[in-house]
């Protein structure tokens, strides 16, 4: 199995590159992210997830690895597979897609091709789990290395403080929910809430914090 590439871009198109490697060229499909960060006739180092059938052998790379653990957590969902996985990391930035499988927002899942209501509903479902426990700190992993919820090219910090727990996190942001907010905003706005907070935390002070975060937002224009 292929695990890694290095080699010089030979070719970009959209949703695949040619990477050169010593004389052969591997044709490597890749999401967006990856292929905007890539230049014709530069150096690359892709790290690789080998698909191999009976009719066909097809290379994912990602310039970032922590972007193939993500495909790989993706697809473990019934219904996922590598082309509905690479479009929803086209779509959405790392941080995004956490923030909206931790909330359950299936309309922000539902943004890629090919992820209909059932499916979104089922990632948010299987996914939802895991994931708020590697946003709170509190471990998981996926091929023996944790996920971080953000995208290391974003700035904004959307983890979670290790005194709050994943049950108070959905109490608070199902309260916001149903004061009219959306679920990744609200989930957004409860991680900031819990950073700021001391040691002494409770739902309802997630909540009011979510509401300083969110209430000028509401009242813009």
């Amino acid at each position: 199995m292929i695990a890694m590439l290095k080699g010089r871009v030979e070719s970009i198109k959209d949703g695949n590159a040619v990477i050169d490697v010593g004389g052969v060229g591997y044709l490597v499909f890749c999401p967006a992210g990856t292929i905007g960060r890539m230049a014709l006739g530069e150096a690359v180092t892709l790290y690789i997830e080998t698909h191999v059938r009976e009719d066909h052998i097809h290379l994912y790379g990602f310039i970032d690895p922590l972007e193939r653990e993500w495909y790989q957590l993706l697809t473990t969902v019934q219904g996922v597979g590598s082309k509905v996985a690479i479009a929803m990391l086209s779509s959405l930035s790392l941080d995004e897609l956490s923030r909206a499988i931790v909330s359950g927002d299936k309309a922000q899942i539902g943004r890629a091709n090919g992820v209909g209501p059932k499916l979104a509903a089922r990632i948010a479902t299987e996914l939802k789990d895991k994931v708020a426990k590697i946003a709170l700190g509190t471990g998981g992993s996926i091929g023996g290395a944790g996920i971080s919820p953000g995208n290391k090219n974003k700035t904004t910090d959307t983890s979670l403080a290790h005194n709050v727990s994943a049950d108070m996190t959905r109490d608070a942001v199902s309260a916001l929910v149903n004061l009219g907010y959306s679920p990744s905003d609200a989930f957004s706005a409860v991680s900031h809430a819990a950073n700021r907070a001391g040691d002494d935390i409770s739902i309802e002070a997630l909540v009011k914090g979510g509401l300083a975060e969110l209430g000028p937002k509401e009242h813009s224009h």
